[in-house]
């Protein structure tokens, strides 16, 4: 429990990686963030489908027969889906994350006034980013904690798109009060929900949790990060990108470290 939880905290620490790197006296090269940005989304989807949705059913398997545990885990993988769509859909778009990807540069230069307008939108970005984080903090626990071959890439690509989202908020607070240290950690603060989430889900691995419960939860959970790393992380990848082969080439590098993990830990 202790190293689910530790995995959880440093996934969630990688925003402060990126609240530092905000406050270089220049952003970070659009080619490395779209490169990161594309290899977060090719490890989650190969760590998603190839992992996490078959285990959720082999999970229900133990509970149900195998068509009815193929039924629900697949009909569960497009909840999941359409959970994150919801959320996406209703959040006003000045407050979506998807819409900040892209424009941290604008911010970062040291081209934008001090106004109290850039304050406000760092502040409302570091609030949705950490309602945003909070189910991926008991994801990367219950994965763990579960199984570690599982939890640890799911980890690692959670902390890679988490330091974009760091830039996200730490930028346009430091713009707008030339404060290293607020803009830091507004920016640290926005990933610290992910071990929050973390606590919650050891709190519900001490009760009595049926086998099926960690069934339905790998199989929403892979259908969560699919649609994250198409909508979220792809489309940012491309904002980013100087060259179409950045995206394609961090993408398939995602998936083969995730691939070699899942090997050495099998």
């Amino acid at each position: 429990m202790i190293l689910a939880l530790a995995v959880s905290l440093l996934a969630g620490l990688a925003t402060s990686v990126g609240g530092a790197l905000a406050l270089g006296r220049r952003t970070l090269e659009r080619a490395w963030l779209a490169v990161a940005l594309a290899f977060a989304s090719g490890a989650m989807l190969l760590v998603s489908l190839v992992e996490l949705l078959p285990l959720g059913i082999a999970s229900l398997g133990e509970q149900f027969g195998p068509k009815t545990a193929a039924g629900v885990g697949y009909l569960v993988f497009f909840v999941g889906i359409g959970l994150v769509l919801a959320i996406d859909r209703f959040l006003p778009q000045p407050l979506n994350p998807n819409e900040t990807e892209g424009r941290e540069h604008e911010v970062a230069a040291g081209e934008v006034p001090h106004t109290q307008r850039l304050l406000r939108s760092g502040l409302l970005v570091a609030l949705v980013l950490g309602l945003h984080n909070f189910p991926e903090g008991m994801a990367t626990f219950l994965s763990t904690y579960s199984d570690v071959g599982v939890g640890i890439p799911l980890a690692v690509a959670i902390a890679i798109h988490n330091v974009p989202e760091g830039i996200a908020v730490a930028a346009p607070v430091y713009a707008a009060t030339g404060s290293r240290s607020k803009a830091f950690w507004w920016a640290t603060i926005s990933g610290l929900t992910e071990p929050v989430g973390g606590l919650i889900a050891a709190g519900l691995v001490t009760w009595v949790i049926p086998p099926a419960f960690f069934g339905v939860f790998y199989a929403l959970v892979a259908g969560m990060m699919v649609f994250l790393a198409l909508d979220e992380l792809l489309p940012g990848a491309w904002r980013y990108q100087t060259d179409k082969h950045q995206t394609v080439y961090g993408m398939l590098a995602g998936m083969a470290v995730v691939a070699l993990s899942l090997m050495l830990f099998a």
